[in-house]
């Protein structure tokens, strides 16, 4: 996901993005556990993809306190 994309969403969008995220790295991180994830790389997409979502977060948090 493009910051771009994430900039757009409100605060409360962000957060449902982030647990998705989270949701989704786990299951991926299940799969690697069990042998059955072939494309390796999706793991390190989801985890920048988490970071990139929790930084935007973070600056739009801070910027309305």
């Amino acid at each position: 996901m493009k910051a771009s994309e994430l900039r757009g969403k409100d605060v409360a969008a962000l957060e449902k993005e982030v647990t998705d995220l989270l949701k989704a790295h786990f299951g991926l991180r299940m799969q690697k556990a069990t042998q059955q994830l072939t494309n390796h790389t999706v793991l390190g997409k989801t985890r920048r993809d988490i970071a990139r979502a929790k930084t935007i977060l973070n600056e739009k948090k801070k910027g309305a306190a």
